[in-house]
């Protein structure tokens, strides 16, 4: 570029190159003015190809959860156990009294016993009769009838115990079942969904359509899924008596909340964003019936279509409503450019807008060879550009666009227009020096860098400093 300027501007000098003459000056015929040999910053402008469209593409997705249905049943089958607790422990509370009875009664037996049995009782008969040898049978004496009950009174406690023994083992079971059945329960219960078997979309977004906190993204079986903001994507149920976390904090800040705790004043919250929406007050939020992202969205793309069956998968494509320039940078390049740095976007209908470098990537990649195996392209970078004026770049998306980027810099240099250089017949460039005595002469430089949105070019050379006026071709 630089020598072909050069050229240019020698050839526009009359006759070509100026003729020094012996005394080093030089003449020109044509038409000239004079500018001033200037100390200042250059900085040289490369122009590469961007896309235009929007930051932070994301998939919204109908998370995996339990169904209505099978929460009810895990209720219905905690229930049951519970019930089965109730009846083994009435049934170990009767047949605990029993073996009190039981042993209550063998302990009065045992004290009566001891009394028939102590002494000349044991010989007595229940009813005088003869004496040795004599006519009728003796009855059985108080000791024997005793010691009869007695044994009776044994086996009695010992059945109780046996069944009071099997009675807790029973109890001990239905209440494991019972633990085991709540943990489903409260399984089924934090990961409880809105959608059930027969559930299908009943509203879809149009694409390109946005969609901010609290409106709905889409709706199932005529129940809208809001939009929250937040980074912690939903993955239980928002429910009384969960345990505090980070999702929980998140639900909070949006009802205008604090803490990661729920409360009943985030079930409040709730009830009253459900009545906004005409939806029942249940100070409950399911899984599935509300979406975290950071900012407000704008769709990209649907999957499904109206009245299809919900299945747990994606739903639509976004991306936030935060306009950006994705620069695909020439790894070589990283060094020149930095976050802050201002550049100018050239947009579709050519119409421009300045920008600002918001990120700069440091791992490179390189593309993979393109389909007429030419084999790969030079490593690149991302590099972000965020618009200055967002509206000025209007709504396209994945639109070319052309941004001018500084890729080197000099500072407190002397400059002159390009158009001031004159390319010897000998090779390298002067610049003509007009002096205050009217006297022009050559003075040779060397030439650095080129800043063409300034039209200025870096010079250096013996005899050449700030101030000194020299030719340029006349406007």
């Amino acid at each position: 570029m630089i020598v072909a300027v050069g050229v240019a501007v020698a050839l526009a000098l009359a006759g070509g190159s100026p003729s020094p003459a012996a005394n080093g000056s030089a003449d020109n015929a044509a038409a000239t003015s004079l500018t001033t040999v200037q100390r200042q910053d250059l900085s040289q402008q490369t122009q590469v190809s961007a896309t235009l469209g929007y930051a932070g593409t994301s998939v919204i997705s109908v998370p995996a959860g339990t169904a209505p249905a099978n929460v009810q049943q895990a209720q219905q089958q905690a229930a049951s156990a519970q019930a089965a607790v109730q009846s083994a422990a009435a049934t170990l509370a009767t047949d605990q009294q029993a073996l009190a009875q039981a042993t209550a009664t063998r302990a009065a037996d045992r004290r009566k016993l001891a009394v028939d049995c102590a002494g000349g009782n044991a010989a007595q008969t229940s009813s005088g009769g003869g004496g040795a040898g004599g006519g009728g049978g003796n009855s059985s004496t108080p000791c024997a009838t005793d010691s009869l009950a007695a044994s009776t009174d044994e086996q009695n406690v010992t059945q109780a115990q046996t069944k009071v023994a099997a009675d807790r083992s029973s109890l001990s079971s239905a209440r494991a079942s019972l633990a085991a059945a709540e943990q489903s329960l409260a399984t089924a219960q934090s990961s409880a969904s809105t959608v059930g078997q027969t559930s299908a979309y009943t509203m879809l977004p149009r694409v390109g359509a946005v969609v901010r906190r609290g409106q709905a993204l889409f709706a199932i079986g005529g129940t809208p899924v809001l939009l929250l903001y937040g980074g912690v994507p939903p993955w239980r149920a928002f429910l009384p008596g969960m345990s505090s976390g980070a999702d929980v904090a998140e639900l909070n800040r949006n009802l205008g909340l604090s803490g990661g705790v729920f409360t009943s004043q985030t079930a409040a919250a709730i009830s009253s964003l459900q009545a906004e929406h005409g939806l029942p007050r249940t100070g409950e939020l399911l899984l599935g019936s509300v979406v975290f992202e950071p900012g407000a969205v704008r769709v990209t793309s649907v999957t499904p279509a109206p009245g299809a069956p919900v299945q747990a998968g994606p739903v639509l494509n976004v991306t936030s409503t935060r306009r950006v320039v994705t620069i695909e940078l020439d790894a070589s390049q990283q060094g020149s450019i930095k976050v802050g740095d201002s550049v100018l976007i050239t947009l579709p209908d050519n119409s421009t807008t300045p920008g600002r470098v918001s990120f700069v990537g440091t791992v490179a990649t390189t593309p993979s060879s393109d389909q007429s195996g030419g084999g790969s392209s030079a490593p690149t970078i991302e590099v972000d550009v965020t618009p200055v004026h967002p509206a000025a770049t209007g709504r396209l998306d994945q639109a070319p666009v052309d941004v001018s980027i500084t890729t080197a810099t000099v500072r407190n240099v002397l400059a002159v227009p390009v158009n001031a250089l004159v390319a010897l017949a000998g090779g390298g460039y002067a610049v003509e020096e007009a002096e205050p005595t009217g006297v022009h002469k050559l003075i040779a430089v060397s030439v650095g860098l080129f800043d063409d949105a300034a039209g200025m070019i870096q010079v250096s050379g013996s005899g050449l400093a700030a101030g000194q006026r020299v030719v340029v071709p006349a406007p």
